[in-house]
Parts: C-alpha cells; structure tokens; sequence
C-alpha cells in the first residue's frame, strides 16, 4: 500500500510541475466556436498517464517493454501535435507503429496471419481515435477512464490467474485520480485538459488492458468494457457520413457534446452519467452474464440494441437545437 502512496504523491508533483512547464511555453487550450469551454486552460495535463506508466515501470520493473515504448511514441507524438499541429499522415503512422509495438507485447504480430493482424490494428487504432473524440468536456477522459479500469481490476482479480499486472492496473487508476483532482469540475473551474496526449495515452493503455484479457479468455467481447463510447463515438460518425461532413474536421454533435452545450447539463453531471452507464453495463456483464461465450455475445447485442436506441431517440429529440445554434453560427460570421 505504501508503494501506491508513493506513486500517487510522485504523479500529484509531476502533474503540477507540469503546469508550470506549461505555463511557461504557452502549452494552452484557446476555446473556439466548437468547444465546450470559454477560458483558457493549461492543455496537456493528460501527459500524467504516460509519466503513470513510466514510473509503474520504474518501481514494479520493466515488465512491457514494449507497450512502454509504443505508448511513449503514440503519446509523445500527440504532445507535439497538442504544440503544434500535424499532418494526419504523421500521427496515424505513428499510431499504427504504436499499435504493432502493443501487439508484439501481446505476443500475436504473426505475419502467417497477416488479415487478422491488419483487421485487428485498425479496430485498435480506430478505438483510440474514437476515445480521443469522446475528450470534450471537463472530467469525462479520466472519469470515464475510471469506469473502464475498475471493472478491469475485477475481473483481473476474478480471474484463476490475472491476464495483466494488476499493479498496472492500480497506477492507471491513481494517474487517472490525480488528473480528475485539476479536471473532474464544473465548466469554467479546470485547471487544465487532456489534450491528445492524455485522450490518446489514456485509450492506448485501456486497449492493451483489454487485450491482454480478451488474449487470456479467448473472449472479444470484453470490449463492452468500452461500449458506451463505442456507441456515441461511432453512431455520430455515422450521423456526420449522413450529412456528408468532413470527419477530420472538429464538431459538437456528440450526445454527451449536446446535453453540455445545448441543453446546459453540468460537465460533472455528463461525465457522471457516462461513468454510470459505462459501469452499469461492465458489471452486469461481470456479474449478471454467467461465463459462456453464447451468454456474453447475447449481453453484448442486447447491451448495444438499448445503447443505440436511446441515441437515436435522443437525437431525435434534441438535434434540432444543435442545428439553430449552427445556423445562428452562421449568422454571426456574416
């Protein structure tokens, strides 16, 4: 327990050196016409989860070397780019790059499955995108981060013989903790946000998680674990191909991004019914679902049916009023 105090009082210095490192070169987050804040705020404080992974290496021994390097280059890339901005090219690159390091570390970079390898590195690197998406109000990367890791820790702790070093496990869940103390608040009142650093670290250490679980059961369908963004994520995507919108330009059409914005929920109040709906639907599946491959993929389905419903119907209900705050936009810029 003493060595977790440690790490959580280490991450808590290194953050707010950070801030000062920050502040210094102007490492800040101007709010524009498709953001969810109005002030300026440190950007970049989502660099804590790498330096998370970097001291869990230093005090529980190099155990995934190269998980630990891809994640510190698929970081260290989204930090520069959270400086100055890249080309699209330049960061997928080294997102795949990042993702092949994971799987080697996960032991199934097998070229004589060469299909399977290929399918499963853009589902990785399209859920890391997806999970940077999702990064738009205060607390709901590392609140929702949370929802994710604490489940994991269950079913590793459930598990004959844990898929993963719990104690990776545990460092997340403290980085995560000491991020939420400058980010889980109120619209106007963080102290800094992620930045792609912290959305894209955060989504590559959740990724390799899970598949070292889904490696250890045989299972796929332990990414419910992520279901919830998985549906908001991908169904807007859907939503902006539907109105022939360029993906690669930034939006405010998430559900989470309406009820903020157009509707006026609290930031905490979002955040905490992510987490909610994320947790509810990760410890049914733990501990409702009895451990059958026909029980899970049946959860998983009718997990996925509710989840889409309830987006289209809100939708539905509540585009419109993203649709006049476009158009009043628009107005505005004549």
């Amino acid at each position: 327990m003493i060595t977790y105090v440690i790490i959580f009082v280490l991450l808590l210095v290194a953050e707010l050196v950070y801030f000062c490192i920050a502040d210094k070169f102007n490492i800040i987050d101007k709010p524009n016409e498709r953001s969810s804040h109005s002030t300026i705020v440190l950007r970049g404080g989502g660099i804590i989860f790498l330096i998370g992974a970097w001291v869990w290496s230093a005090f529980f021994g190099f155990e995934y070397p190269w998980f630990l390097a891809g994640l510190t280059l698929v970081a260290g890339v989204s930090f520069v780019d959270d400086i100055h901005s890249l080309p699209d090219s330049m960061r997928l690159v080294a997102q795949f790059a990042a993702a092949a390091m994971a799987f080697y570390q996960l032991g199934i970079l097998h070229w004589s499955m060469w299909w399977i390898v290929l399918v499963a590195l853009i589902v990785y690197v399209g859920a890391t995108n997806v999970i940077n998406f999702m990064d738009g109000i205060n607390g709901i990367t590392a609140g929702y981060s949370l929802a994710v890791l604490v489940p994991l820790a269950v079913v590793n702790i459930n598990l004959q013989q844990s898929a993963i070093n719990l104690s990776l496990i545990f460092t997340t869940i403290i980085a995560a903790v000491v991020f939420c103390i400058f980010n889980f608040r109120p619209k106007g009142k963080a102290k800094c946000f992620a930045g792609d650093v912290g959305s894209i670290g955060i989504a590559f250490i959740m990724l390799f998680l899970l598949g070292n679980v889904i490696m250890k059961t045989g299972d796929i369908t332990w990414l419910i674990f992520l279901l919830v963004y998985g549906v908001d994520g991908c169904l807007t995507i859907v939503h902006r191909i539907m109105l022939h919108e360029n993906l690669g330009e930034a939006h405010r059409k998430h559900a989470y991004q309406i009820m903020a914005n157009e509707l006026n929920i609290g930031h905490v109040k979002v955040t905490i019914l992510y987490m909610a709906m994320q947790l509810a639907v990760s410890l049914g599946f733990v501990y409702l679902c009895p451990n059958t491959v026909l029980c899970h993929w049946m959860y998983l389905i009718g997990a996925f049916a509710v989840l889409a419903i309830a987006y289209v119907l809100f939708m539905n209900r509540y585009y419109h009023l993203h649709e006049e705050y476009l158009a009043t936009l628009k107005k505005l810029k004549k």
